[in-house]
């Protein structure tokens, strides 16, 4: 984070993970002011707009980091949306995740208003995200990645230029969708194990240092031996991103019975763990073990 950067960056949700990205943006001489839907700001210095219009008519760039479509269409659309008074020529970057057809929505509503439009969801948790090691995942033109991309640096380590907008989002769901499959895949050959009567340590120590194991993978299963949930990732948003894909999959007839049942057990785990990590579904598969006796 070398470079120094100049202008004001509107930011619409600033929650766990918006609040780490603006303090990576002001640290290369961006000034943000920041808007939070839900009102839940997790960074006290960081002025706060009252509504995404407000915030709108007085930066160069908005962001916006808000959970699902209705979040995102409700922070751009009405007389409080970031649309209704957003100068012309504004840079809009979308890292959120959401559907391919509110990605097309938000784009064509934005490219209306005079807007430009960059699809940049991210990869990476709040660790991740505290560092400046996101990787970002970018739908937009050559001349709209350019002018994005001193934020991008700002808060990411690597940029994938993925193609046009739209291509950002359809990438961002293949990651997660693998995170989320193997998350389960994983929990289920654990609660296999436990149920043949593996030592509990044993097991999770062992897969702690194969290769099988991706070190995303590695961190959750470390974080589950511990008995610890604390949310990098809700198990909420994986179960909306999982469900995004299901529904994205099933549009362009793709087959994904794996994703399909990992779906289906974060939808199970979230129903009691919802703001908690989503690697609380090893907890929950622990749950379900038979006991031994010792």
């Amino acid at each position: 984070m070398n470079q120094r950067n100049s202008g004001k960056i509107g930011f619409i949700g600033y929650g766990a993970m918006g609040s780490l990205m603006g303090h990576n943006l002001r640290a290369t001489g961006y000034d943000v002011i920041a808007y939070t839907p839900s009102g839940r700001q997790q960074d006290a210095e960081t002025p706060v707009a009252q509504t995404a219009c407000k915030l709108g008519e007085s930066v160069d760039i908005i962001i916006l980091c808000v959970p699902n479509d209705a979040a995102v269409m409700a922070s751009a659309e009405g007389d409080d949306g970031f649309l209704a008074e957003a100068r012309p020529d504004t840079l809009v970057i979308n890292c959120s995740t959401i559907s391919p057809d509110a990605t097309e929505k938000l784009r064509g509503l934005v490219v209306e208003k005079g807007l430009r439009f960059v699809d940049a969801p991210m990869s990476g948790s709040t660790p991740e995200a505290e560092k400046g090691e996101l990787v970002m995942l970018v739908g937009a033109s050559e001349q709209d990645l350019a002018a994005a991309a001193p934020v991008l640096d700002a808060i990411g380590k690597l940029t994938i230029h993925a193609g046009d907008v739209g291509a950002g989002t359809r990438l961002k769901l293949v990651i997660n969708g693998i995170m989320g499959a193997t998350l389960n895949v994983i929990a289920e050959a654990v609660g296999y194990g436990l149920d043949s009567g593996l030592n509990r340590d044993m097991l999770y120590d062992a897969l702690s240092q194969v290769a099988v194991i991706s070190p995303h993978h590695k961190r959750k299963l470390g974080a589950a031996q511990q008995g610890d949930f604390s949310p990098q990732f809700p198990t909420r948003l994986m179960s909306k991103d999982m469900g995004l894909l299901i529904s994205a999959a099933r549009s362009t007839h793709s087959f994904c019975p794996a994703i399909a049942v990992a779906d289906q057990a974060l939808a199970l785990s979230g129903k009691r763990h919802a703001n908690d990590d989503y690697s609380a579904l090893l907890g929950a598969i622990e749950k379900s073990v038979v006991k031994h006796d010792s």
